[in-house]
């Protein structure tokens, strides 16, 4: 059976910094041919705010069901929260939408993992996970078709951006008068998006790419030098070595987020849209 639902329409989950910015690349054509039907937020005036910032202007959504019920979506962008994609990852599959997921540390959970697959593989539709905030993904993709043996993600953040997360609520004190980069964090991707759940999606989009969360090696480092959300990205196996480092500007809106990962999630809406497809 093809894929035959039509992706142009899009109904988007969540409406911060990263849902603002794909939110105005649909509207103005940067993401391609495709049009913003409907917008939910838990927080209605943050849907009522970005829909009246758009041109053509989409149906704010009372709830995530009432979205991913619209009629005629055919695919859903998940940018609110890893608990959003526990609460409705399976619902909007089973609803014959195609859903991308922003808040990919969610899926380091292999249970969750497994059932959205056969949610998506019974309704014929598609998860797509943005590469996020990191380079290299494609390579370390092509990579882990040979044998790889080690796979490491060094994450370096301002002790701003990393306010908030579950983990560094009980820092705090320590953190707000760090002078020098301090690890807060070195353990498997698994453990790290569940203390990180704001800050580590790149370790979520890492670990699928290659040896799974269990294997990953992630340590974040709180640096109050950095102004700049900095991942690099080590991995050798059978054909090589690969150093990736990326230095990402914050989202002005939210300095946990980068601005790369809102384009990262436009590149893939160009590449469903585009006959043409480059890299892997």
């Amino acid at each position: 059976m093809s894929h035959m639902r039509d992706v142009r329409h899009v109904g988007l989950i969540g409406c911060g910094a990263i849902g603002t910015v794909i939110a105005k690349a649909i509207d103005d054509g940067t993401a391609g041919a495709f049009t913003l039907e409907g917008v939910y937020d838990i927080i209605r005036a943050k849907a009522e705010s970005l829909a009246a910032q758009l041109s053509r202007r989409p149906h704010v959504a009372s709830s995530a069901e009432e979205l991913i019920r619209l009629p005629g979506l055919g695919l859903i962008v998940e940018a609110a929260s890893q608990q959003a994609v526990r609460e409705l990852a399976a619902k909007v599959l089973a609803a014959r939408r195609d859903l991308m997921i922003m808040s990919v540390g969610a899926l380091v959970d292999s249970e969750l993992l497994m059932t959205l697959e056969r949610t998506a593989l019974k309704a014929n539709g598609r998860i797509y996970v943005p590469s996020g905030a990191i380079a290299g993904l494609d390579a370390v993709k092509a990579a882990s078709l040979a044998s790889i043996s080690e796979v490491t993600l060094t994450s370096r953040k301002s002790p701003k951006a990393l306010k908030g997360s579950p983990f560094l609520d009980s820092l705090a004190a320590t953190l707000s008068g760090l002078t020098e980069p301090k690890v807060i964090y070195e353990g498997p991707a698994k453990e790290a998006c569940r203390l990180f759940p704001a800050n580590v999606n790149v370790a979520g989009a890492l670990s699928l790419a290659s040896l799974g969360p269990d294997k990953v090696k992630v340590r974040v480092i709180a640096d109050p030098r950095v102004h700049k959300n900095v991942h690099e990205v080590t991995v050798r196996g059978a054909f090589g070595e690969l150093h990736a480092r990326t230095a990402n500007v914050p989202s002005p809106h939210n300095p946990a987020t980068s601005y790369l990962a809102a384009l990262s999630a436009i590149a893939i809406l160009r590449r469903i849209s585009s006959p043409l497809v480059v890299g892997t």
